[in-house]
């Protein structure tokens, strides 16, 4: 499972490593190095240094996180056309007859054997700690592979240290060319491509002197710059980009993926990330500190126990499916209402019956034939009033959940109508949009003094809600979105679903799930009302809060991919659309 994790923690599994298992930096290091080469030869054998990168798009990651059993496909990282089969990069045959497969056959390491290297001459960026050991590692590699190197270096080579100067000394036995920055004047323009091996997951702030000097000459360059481990100038754990920072074309992400990889603006100067094997056990990671991961379909079957197929008992009935209620929708904001009723449909709950002010009803009658409506407001206004929380509760009473918030509207009372519906019923409740807005009223520690609820709770704000609930501003929340999303689920005890590119959901028990379903177009009014559907959906089927706002999430995401498939066209979505493509 492709675990993700902080700079402390990987600092903590890469010495648990070393100290108690006894496997040696040297190795590691030497692992990454050949990592990193193997990644250049596959550019390189791609043709992509004079393009784009094809079908990759900026912050994909390449789920193939090899040597530690989990393959989620992929070709073995070197470019064969053929999935899941290695190829030899040559062949030879000395025995008798031509035959494939008999003795006499000589091959090659398919990883770092190009057939016809011809002009390539890389850069290699090389900083003074552990990072700049990789990147010379992987020097001697692609000197090996037939690729022209020179050695950049940052600081003198003296100051590189341990494992770093063991193959700085090796490089310059090999008589491997090396310059020093401010010593000997660089033309990028007469380079390949880039290894950015200056500044690892340690490294804070903004680059300053030879580093930052480098970064901008390679980012001016335009040629395809390829990290070793995170891009030069980039937060490890938050994912903020110092100015300047390396825009990579590819990142080998070393041993365990990294939160600022996965986490924007990072996951944009990442470009493609490769997560590559070097020796830690990927197991360790979660016993170094709270367990991230990447939501997969892997994930969600296999740690979340989750059956992604949706399959159905052969017996069941609309029953068995439970049974969803919505207070949701105002007069001018109705459709939020009928968005999240008809998602839940949608997702599989065999009942639902959207709550809404009475004067809205004759107005939405038979629009979705499927769905119960009730009115649960008093007077003739289309708007909620505080008396309507006694309604909510009584037909709560033979409901399996309670989703609240979309198209809701503010009103007075609202806060503590909230509230009763927190302390009052025993449904699931799943808490969105305006709802959202009169919890962050209760002040920042709202649920916890409104008590511990005997169901789940689960909340799923957008960016500007969560930093309302938080007391900050948003930029401020996006810029550690994991870290906070984490931390209130933990300290409050709910469910949190951070809405937005790379949506984090976060569980009152410290664990997270960083999903990559989805797009850019889901950028529309009314998506969020429709994951609030999906998510109490599933809710109502018997799946747990931390299951339901996984899945919920995942669907959410796969439904959207479908659906601008569909209309040819991100942009051209509407939230609508996600609901007929789920």
């Amino acid at each position: 499972m492709l675990f993700i994790v902080t700079a402390d923690q990987m600092r903590a599994v890469d010495e648990y490593t070393i100290q108690q298992l006894g496997i040696p930096a040297v190795s590691l290091m030497e692992n990454a190095g050949r990592a990193i080469a193997e990644e250049v030869i596959k550019l390189c054998r791609e043709g992509m240094l004079d393009n784009d990168l094809g079908g990759g798009n900026c912050g994909e990651v390449d789920k193939a996180q090899r040597g530690n059993g989990q393959v989620e496909g992929g070709d073995g990282g070197y470019g064969w056309p053929n999935r899941g089969q290695q190829k030899e990069a040559w062949r030879a045959h000395t025995g008798p007859g031509d035959r494939v497969g008999y003795w006499g056959d000589i091959l090659a390491d398919p990883a770092l054997v190009m057939a016809h290297p011809g002009d390539q001459h890389w850069y290699m960026l090389i900083g003074k700690g552990n990072n700049g050991g990789d990147g010379l590692v992987a020097a001697r590699h692609l000197v090996e592979a037939g690729l022209g190197v020179t050695l950049v270096y940052a600081d003198a080579p003296v100051a590189l240290q341990g494992e770093a100067a063991v193959q700085r000394d090796a490089a310059a036995k090999l008589g491997i060319p090396a310059v020093v920055h401010g010593r000997e004047a660089m033309d990028f323009s007469r380079c390949t491509g880039i290894v950015d091996a200056l500044l690892g997951t340690g490294s804070r702030g903004a680059p300053r002197g030879a580093y930052a000097a480098l970064i901008r000459a390679a980012n001016d360059s335009g040629k395809p710059v390829v990290s070793a481990d995170v891009p030069s100038g980039l937060d490890a754990d938050t994912g903020e980009v110092y100015e300047p920072c390396i825009e990579a074309r590819v990142t080998v992400c070393l041993a365990l993926l990294k939160r600022g990889l996965v986490q924007y603006p990072g996951a944009s100067a990442a470009g493609r990330i490769v997560v590559r094997a070097i020796g830690i056990p990927a197991r360790l990671a979660p016993e170094h500190g709270p367990s991230v991961r990447l939501l997969t379909d892997e994930v969600l079957r296999g740690a979340l126990r989750v059956d992604t197929g949706r399959r159905r008992a052969p017996d069941g009935h609309k029953g068995t499916y439970g049974h969803v209620l919505l207070a949701a929708g105002s007069m001018p904001m109705s459709g939020a209402g009928l968005l999240s009723a008809k998602a839940a449909l949608r997702a599989g709950c065999g009942l639902a019956t959207w709550a809404l002010p009475a004067a809205l009803l004759p107005h939405v009658i038979g629009t979705v034939p499927e769905l119960m409506l009730a009115a649960a407001a008093d007077g003739n206004s289309g708007e909620w009033n505080a008396a309507s929380a006694a309604a909510v509760l009584r037909l709560a009473e033979s409901r399996d959940v309670l989703a609240t918030g979309p198209g809701l509207g503010r009103f007075k009372g609202d806060t503590d109508w909230l509230r009763r519906l927190w302390q009052q019923t025993d449904r699931p409740l799943v808490i969105d949009a305006d709802a959202l807005n009169m919890l962050a009223d209760a002040g920042p520690d709202g649920p916890r003094t409104w008590g511990q609820r005997s169901a789940a709770t689960i909340l799923t704000p957008h960016p500007g809600e969560m930093g309302r609930l938080l007391r900050m501003s948003t930029p401020e929340l996006q810029r550690d979105r994991i870290g906070h999303a984490a931390r209130y689920a933990r300290e409050q005890g709910v469910t949190l679903v951070l809405k937005g590119a790379r949506t984090v959901i976060a569980t009152p028990s410290g664990e997270a799930y960083i999903n990559t379903t989805g797009h850019a177009g889901m950028a529309t009014g009314g998506a969020g009302d429709v994951l609030t559907g999906i998510i109490a959906g599933l809710l109502a089927q018997g799946l747990g809060a931390e299951q339901a706002a996984a899945f919920g999430v995942y669907l959410h995401g796969q439904a959207a991919e479908r659906a601008a498939l569909h209309r040819g066209d991100p942009s051209s979505l509407l939230a609508g659309d996600i609901i007929d493509a789920l």
